[in-house]
Order: C-alpha cells, then sequence, then structure tokens
C-alpha cells in the first residue's frame, strides 16, 4: 500500500558508554564532519542532533574552525540542536539538576542560532513525572520520547500531563528511536519496505505520514540517504526528509485524545531497565554528595559573599553533575574505566563548589574569634541543629556548656577523649634538626605550637588548636635548638603533647538561611541548663517522640510519636543476583541469608543529647554465583555488617546507618521494614514530586514488569516512611506487608546476552568487575519514621530536607576571646508542603537579586509566605525570563497550585 513518510536523519550519541568518553568523542567528530558534509553539499538534507548540546560543543572543542559553519545550518533551519544539554537519566538527579541542565543547553544553543523547541527524551529509562510541567515553564510545548509510555496509548501521539495539570504533546516512538533503518536496510527497495511497515504499524499512524527515525547509537546517517529517499519518493508515496521540530510542528494537532498523567514507567513497549537504580551505589551516592554542595555553596555564598562572582566554578561544578547525569553515566552501565571517570567527575564538581561553599563560610568566620564556631543553616526554615565540634577539653576535668550570640546557655554532651601523647621520641643531639623540618612555620602534626620547654636533653612541644600566645618565632627555635645540641651532645628526648580534647555536641537554634555562634565554656562558669535527655540502655533508645527497642536477633521496634508501632525494622535479607548492570535476575535456585550467625549489641553513646547503638551482626553470605550461575556457591564468608542506630534530641525519627566491607559478588542485599497492616500503594519523592505507585508494573513487552522503584528523598508506605540521602531503589514486598529498600547490588558485566527477566541484550556482554565492589566498605544511611498519618502527615517533605542536609560549621578566625557576632537570618519560607529547591544569587534585566525556586509538595498545593530583605518580587520562567513583577515589601504571600513549581527572583 502506498504511503507517506518523514524521515528524520539523526544520530543517538551516548557520551560514555562501553568506550570512555574521549574514544567515543573521536568517533563523534568524524561522524560530524561527515555531517556538515552532507549539509551543505545537500541544502534539502536535514538532521537533528540527540537532542543535547554536549554533543555538540564536544564536536567544537576539537573542531574550533568549524563553529560558523554549525551556527550557519542551524540559522538556516537544517541543523536542530537543543535544548538539553545532556540526555540525562531523569530518576537519579535532583530536579533541579533538571532545571540546570534545560538551561544551560538552551543557553548553549541560543549562541549558536536557537533551540529546537522540543522535549526530546529518546533513550531515557523512564520519565519523572513533572517533566511536563518544566518544559511548559521553560515555554516547550511539545516532546518525543520512547520508553515507560503506558500500553493505554494506541497512537503515535498523547498528552503527557504532570501532576499540577501542565500539559505537552508527546510524539510516542512507539517503535523506538530508530525505526526508519529496517526500511532502509535495502536502498533500492525503500518504497515496497515503507509499505510493508506502514501496514504493520497502520493502526499508530492513521491519517498523519509514518515518522521514521534515521538514525541510532555513535553511527552518521549513509551520505547517500538523501539521494536514496529522492528515488524512492513517488506522487502516490511522498517521502520527505525533516527535523524532528519540522514534523511536530507540520503534524501537531489538538484532537488528540490519550492522555497519560504522571511518571512514564511502564514495561508494555520497552525496556526500562530498572536495574540502573541500584548498581554501581557509589555513583548514586557521589552524585547527591555533589548536588547537595553546590546547593550548599550557592547558598552560603547569598549569605556571606553576596558581591563575590564565583560564577566561573559554580559554573563549572554544575557542569561536571549535568556531565554526570548522562543516561550510561551515573547510571552505572559502563564499563569500569568510563565509571571511574564519571566518578572523578563527580569528585570534581564536589570539590569546586566546597571551594565556593568554604570560601563563603571563611567570610563569614573573619568575625568570628578563634575560640568560637560559626553556624550556617542553609535551609530557608528555622532549626534546632546538633552539631559536633573538636575542644579542649577542661582543666579540671569538669563538662563544657555552650554560650551562644544571644547569650542563651546550650547544654554540651562530650563524646570522645583524644590522645594527649602524639609523639615520644628518642633522638640524637646531632638529628634535632631534622624534627624541626616537620614544623612548618608554626604548625606541627596538624596543629599549631603553642609554646615549647627547651631543657638539656629535652624538648617538648605544647600543641593547641587555638594557641594562647599571639607570636612564633620558628627563627627563634631553630637557632636555640642548634645551640643546645651543640652544648648537650648524646641522647635527647622529644615529646609532643596536645591539649586534652574532646568531641563536644552542640544544639544549636539558627535562623532562616542564617547564621550564628557558640563559644564553649566551663559548666562552672554558667549555670548548665536542663536538658529534655535522651536515654540509652542496652537494648533501649528514647527521645520522648521516638522509642527504639532491640530484639536479641538486632530487629528493631520503633514507635512513634502519635504511638504507631513498626515491629522487626532492620531485617537484611541477601540473595543472589544474575542479572547485569540493567536489569536484576534471581539465580533459578538461590539460596537468600536473612538469619546472622551472631548478634552483638553495644551501647557507644547513651545521651543526654544524642544516644547510640551498635548492633554487629555477622552473616555467612556465598562467596558468588557457580559456573552455570544459577545456584549461589556452597562457599561462604563471614561479613559483619555493622548497623548504628540513633535518636537525637527532639528529632521524630531514627536514624540508622548500616555499613560493612563487600566480600560476596552477584548478590543484592535489602533492608526490610515490615507495614502493621498490608498496603496496596507506596509513595516516593523526588523531582518535584511525590509519586504514589501500585504494588505491581506494567509488563507486556521483553522485559519483566519488576515492581521496583526510584526514590530520592523519601519512601513511604502506610504507617511506614524512610527518609533517604541519595537515589535509591525500594520495592513493597510480602503481598504488601514489608518495604525493601536495596543497600547493594552486585553484579559483573554491564549486559548479559541471555537474561531470565528480558527477551534482548542491553548491551554487548562486557565485563564490569568493578561493579562488584568487593573490597569496597559499603555504607547507607537512612531515617525511620512511624506515623499512622503516612508522608503527609509526617511532614515527611521537610524531615527529609533536615536529614539530607547538615548545618555548616567553621571555626572563627578572629581574635581569641572577642565577642560573638549577633545572629544574623535570611530569606524565610513559611507554610508546610513547600520545597525550596533553588536559592541563589542572579542578575535579572541587569540588576542583582536572589532566585528562589518554590515546589508546592502536595494534592492541595500551598501557601507559604516569603520574608527576607527585598522589596520586589519578580516571576520568572525556568529559563529566566520575566513574566510578572510586583511590589513586596518584606513579605510576599504566595498560593501555589498543586505541585506547581514556581520561580521568583528577589530584589
Amino acid at each position: 500500500m502506498p504511503s507517506s513518510a518523514v524521515f528524520v536523519p539523526h544520530f543517538h550519541w551516548d557520551r560514555e558508554w562501553y568506550e570512555p568518553f574521549q574514544v567515543f568523542r573521536h568517533r563523534l567528530v568524524g561522524a560530524f564532519d561527515l555531517i556538515l558534509d552532507v549539509l551543505e553539499s545537500d541544502p534539502g538534507f536535514r538532521f537533528t542532533v540527540d537532542g543535547q548540546m554536549a554533543a555538540v560543543e564536544d564536536y567544537l572543542q576539537m573542531r574550533p574552525e568549524n563553529r560558523d559553519r554549525v551556527a550557519a545550518l542551524v540559522a538556516s533551519g537544517q541543523l536542530a540542536v537543543g535544548p538539553w544539554l545532556i540526555l540525562l537519566d531523569e530518576f537519579l538527579c535532583s530536579g533541579e539538576t533538571i532545571v540546570r541542565n534545560l538551561q544551560s543547553g538552551w543557553a548553549s544553543a541560543r549562541e549558536l542560532g536557537g533551540s529546537m523547541p522540543v522535549g526530546y527524551l529518546p533513550d531515557m529509562f523512564g520519565h519523572v513525572a513533572q517533566m511536563p510541567q518544566i518544559l511548559v515553564r521553560a515555554g516547550i510545548e511539545d516532546a518525543a520520547l520512547w520508553r515507560g509510555v503506558p500500553g493505554s496509548v494506541e497512537g503515535h501521539a498523547f498528552w503527557w500531563e504532570a501532576p499540577d495539570g501542565s500539559r505537552v504533546r508527546t510524539e510516542y516512538l512507539f517503535d523506538g528511536y530508530d525505526n526508519g533503518l529496517d526500511v532502509l536496510l535495502v536502498p533500492d527497495q525503500i518504497g515496497r519496505a515503507l509499505d510493508d511497515y506502514t501496514r504493520q504499524t497502520l493502526t499508530r499512524w492513521g491519517d498523519d505520514p509514518v515518522l521514521a527515525m534515521a538514525g541510532t547509537d555513535h553511527n552518521a546517517p549513509h551520505p547517500d540517504l538523501g539521494r536514496w529517499l529522492q528515488a524512492a519518493s513517488t506522487d502516490e508515496r511522498p517521502i520527505r526528509i525533516a527535523t524532528l521540530q519540522e514534523y511536530l510542528r507540520a503534524h501537531i494537532k489538538d484532537d488528540v485524545s490519550a492522555v497519560v498523567r504522571g511518571e512514564l514507567r511502564s514495561h508494555a513497549r520497552g525496556n526500562i531497565l530498572p536495574g540502573v537504580l541500584s548498581v554501581r551505589l557509589g555513583l548514586k551516592q557521589r552524585m547527591a554528595t555533589a548536588e547537595r554542595t553546590v546547593r550548599e555553596a550557592e547558598r552560603a555564598l547569598a549569605l556571606f559573599a553576596p558581591d563575590r562572582d564565583e560564577s566561573p566554578f559554580l559554573a563549572l561544578a554544575w557542569r561536571k553533575i549535568i556531565e554526570s547525569t548522562a543516561h550510561d553515566s551515573v547510571v552505572g552501565s559502563g564499563t569500569d574505566e568510563t565509571v571511574e571517570q564519571v566518578d572523578a567527575r563527580l569528585a570534581e564538581a564536589q570539590h569546586a563548589a566546597r571551594a565556593v561553599r568554604d570560601g563563603a563560610l571563611a567570610a563569614g568566620a573573619a568575625v568570628v574569634p578563634s575560640d568560637a564556631h560559626l553556624v550556617v543553616n542553609t535551609l530557608a526554615v528555622p532549626r534546632t541543629a546538633l552539631i559536633e565540634v573538636d575542644a579542649a577539653a577542661p582543666v579540671d576535668g569538669s563538662s563544657l556548656v555552650a554560650v551562644t550570640a544571644d547569650r542563651r546557655v546550650r547544654p554540651v554532651q562530650m563524646t570522645s577523649e583524644a590522645p594527649t601523647v602524639l609523639s615520644d621520641e628518642v633522638v640524637e643531639a646531632s638529628q634535632l634538626e631534622r624534627v624541626l623540618r616537620r614544623i612548618h612555620r608554626r604548625e606541627l602534626f596538624g596543629r599549631l605550637i603553642d609554646r615549647y620547654e627547651l631543657t638539656p636533653g629535652s624538648l617538648v612541644f605544647h600543641l593547641a588548636e587555638v594557641p594562647a600566645t599571639a607570636e612564633f618565632d620558628l627563627l627563634r627555635l631553630r637557632t636555640e635548638v642548634a645551640q643546645a645540641a651543640v652544648e648537650h651532645p648524646g641522647v635527647w628526648r622529644v615529646l609532643t603533647l596536645e591539649e586534652a580534647r574532646v568531641t563536644a555536641l552542640v544544639p544549636v537554634d539558627v535562623a532562616a538561611s542564617g547564621a550564628t555562634t557558640f563559644r564553649l565554656v566551663p559548666s562552672d562558669a554558667v549555670a548548665a541548663p536542663h536538658v529534655e535527655s535522651v536515654t540509652a540502655t542496652p537494648r533501649r533508645l528514647t527521645n520522648g517522640l521516638v522509642a527504639v527497642e532491640v530484639a536479641g536477633d538486632g530487629l528493631l521496634t520503633v514507635t512513634g510519636a502519635d504511638g504507631t508501632v513498626l515491629r522487626g525494622v532492620g531485617r537484611l535479607v541477601d540473595g543472589g543476583d544474575r542479572g547485569d548492570s540493567y536489569n536484576y535476575a534471581p539465580p533459578a535456585s538461590g539460596v537468600v541469608i536473612s538469619e546472622p550467625s551472631s548478634v552483638a549489641i553495644e551501647v557507644v553513646e547513651s545521651g543526654p543529647l544524642r544516644a547510640r547503638l551498635l548492633i554487629t551482626r555477622v552473616y555467612d553470605w556465598p562467596v558468588s554465583l557457580s559456573g552455570d550461575r544459577d545456584v549461589r556457591s556452597e562457599e561462604t564468608v563471614p561479613t559483619l555488617v555493622e548497623t548504628v542506630v540513633e535518636l537525637r534530641q527532639a528529632e521524630p525519627f531514627v536514624r540508622v546507618s548500616v555499613s560493612f566491607l563487600n566480600r560476596s559478588a552477584d548478590h543484592r542485599l535489602r533492608l526490610h521494614v515490615p507495614l502493621p497492616e498490608p498496603v496496596a500503594v507506596s509513595a516516593s519523592s523526588g523531582q518535584f514530586a511525590v509519586t504514589e505507585r501500585g504494588l505491581e508494573a506494567e509488563g507486556g513487552w521483553g522485559e519483566f514488569p519488576l515492581p521496583t522503584f526510584p526514590a530520592s528523598e523519601f519512601v513511604s508506605a502506610g504507617a511506614a516512611t524512610v527518609l533517604v540521602d541519595h537515589a535509591t531503589e525500594y520495592e513493597v514486598v510480602e503481598g504488601g506487608s514489608e518495604l525493601a529498600i536495596t543497600l547493594l547490588r552486585a553484579i559483573g558485566s554491564i549486559s548479559v546476552n541471555i537474561h531470565p527477566l528480558r527477551d534482548e541484550p542491553a548491551a554487548t556482554e562486557i565485563a564490569a568487575p568493578g561493579a562488584q565492589d568487593l573490597g569496597v566498605r559499603v555504607e547507607n544511611r537512612l531515617a525511620i519514621v512511624p506515623s499512622a498519618a503516612g508522608w503527609r502527615g509526617a511532614n515527611a517533605v521537610a524531615l527529609a530536607e533536615e536529614f539530607r542536609n547538615d548545618v555548616l560549621v567553621a571555626r572563627g578566625t578572629a581574635p581569641v576571646g572577642g565577642a560573638l557576632p549577633e545572629a544574623m537570618g535570611g530569606l524565610a519560607v513559611h507554610g508546610r508542603d513547600t520545597l525550596v529547591s533553588s536559592v541563589r544569587r542572579v542578575t535579572l534585566d541587569g540588576r542583582p537579586g536572589v532566585e528562589v525556586r518554590l515546589v508546592a509538595m502536595s494534592d492541595d498545593g500551598a501557601t507559604p509566605t516569603l520574608t527576607g530583605e527585598f522589596t520586589e518580587a519578580a516571576q520568572v520562567d525556568l529559563l529566566g525570563r520575566t513574566i510578572a513583577v510586583e511590589e513586596a515589601y518584606g513579605a510576599c504571600d504566595l498560593m501555589l497550585g498543586p505541585w506547581e513549581i514556581r520561580t521568583l527572583v528577589l530584589r
């Protein structure tokens, strides 16, 4: 049957995957050279560059002389670029990172002539619920994607709706982003092949021409493609070449009937490869750390150094983070050398952000005495934070208290004492000069020399963090020691002593976006305050809000503030995994280990501000799978798993840290939280939304629909909410009776050709021994919130922010003994169910201001009030373009619709 078609020449360029970045870039340069030549030789040819500007930028770094050629082709409409910087994995980064990715890509495309206004998302492993709203608030009305669309969509287009009601018309690439290639296999049979394909997919297209995506991974289209298609085109079967944008513009129909709301994670028409959520745990943790650090840097800079231009370092940090979000990067589905590169990139991002953050803190610490500490709250809500600092111990063995900037006295819990003898040596007099070489101006052993005692045959150094004496003359010391060595030859004793030091816990009240200071003093100097104690016994912790009891097998019974009881929390279940980096797969007859061979429980800290129990369990885990990979080996290795259970004063949750040295391969470890009553749904927070999910996933394609799902901030099922500090995989198991959190998934191959839960390989079968995490210290931090009212009643959005974001602490650098500076506050956001995603200095219309991005995390919307030093509030879109400006003298009352994302610039 004759048919019309629009061919979209393109490529899909994984920046790094089964080869590292530079190897793929070498291929990219050759492919892009060919594309430019073809476009310039044939004005009718078109090419779409994969939706990501990174491919263009990577090319132009190697071919800077071709920048004008690229810009000319963009201007002519032959070359479509943007809107993203990177084709990201949407579930493994924050919502704010998604926004910065889009902003960066749009700005980069603008420099070359402008971005394709299409939310092109061809190969992501599913899509987050709020993506339609993100696109709409950037002025993008259309999207095109493949994976995750439910089976209810029967055509080639649907309306994709975000939780707030925002919609984008979405082109459904139901046969993938390479569906046109099969038509092109035999160039002189393109017409017949197109007819065959159209007949097979006719119900999808209706009266619309076939969209034939002519491209695939890491390859330029054949240079004769245009000639082939022109030869195959007839009046009865017209064939046109277009960019993706041109196809959508010509064939957009507002009468599309199918509507899909929320996230796209169906397996109905394509693999979504959910195992990437849990493989290579370290990458997920480092992504979260980098994102958290750059967020701290932006906020600390806005508070303490608003006039300091740190934009180059912040831009570098964001660039490295965004590059690492690529859907074959942070997911960990690459070779070991590729993963090492991603890991290094995330570390570099965190280092750049940390430098900016610490520089801003240093500006604040410059007015704080050296015997005091600065405490900074980067959240836009006030908080009482428990901080840990190193301090000099009272000389008489008494306790310490803290005196704050507002002259309040706060209790202190001393948790450990450091050794005072750092070095005790016997040396010949002739070797004393060598000892002095350890001194760097005044620093020795990481401390500062407070004073020294030089007597015949003896040299004693007294070290302190903050010396009592203002001056130290190293040259004089060298002279004195040299003279003493001559006068007293023979054996000398060199003793290095540090002042007695303790680790102290201090509860400090800090204003929203604010800072305060405190100084530790002996308790006999001021009256010690009353403390609402956190207490610990060998089997029980309580802080008046939450109580934890530990059974003999190491499992926890957690009782919440409302009386909700969770029993059996913390059971570890370890099973074999014969899958790969993309999909989990249990061995056919794998042994599951859930009982420890031994258990020990001890009190580590007993309060009154923080109490901790250490539960040490030993498990005998199989060392690997057997040769046929369907049975776990009989050989086992004892693995010591340490679980620290912690309660802090006034916190309504229990902190749990699980750590062990991994000595086994081919296995998955999960922590279970039994529920008081079976549930039919769960909910998790991430990327500007809380998404509800059932106990099953939709199948229908060649991938078994395991109901494992992502959580970035928290996951909730019934009366149990678990706060997490990085992107985490979870599943509700046992018929809705238990919540299982994945702590580790160790596998040894990028993909396997024969997978029991996936029909087709996801990639080449390449060994990835680093993904076994053998010999790696594995640690997971989480917190348990019991609440019969569920995540919203427990205020989990706010609790997750508190759990994930510590206050910042810096020792003062001003002279010892000075007055403490007054506490200060900044931007505050008052009201429930409001997530503050961004606080940073920006320039809008040539004037400086503070950008604040808010999200209503509720079906009912939110009504936050913003207070601070501003007189004007400008509403902007996600690309920073002004929408409206209103007067706002120090306060701004907002009404946010359900799940609305709103961005303001306060000036």
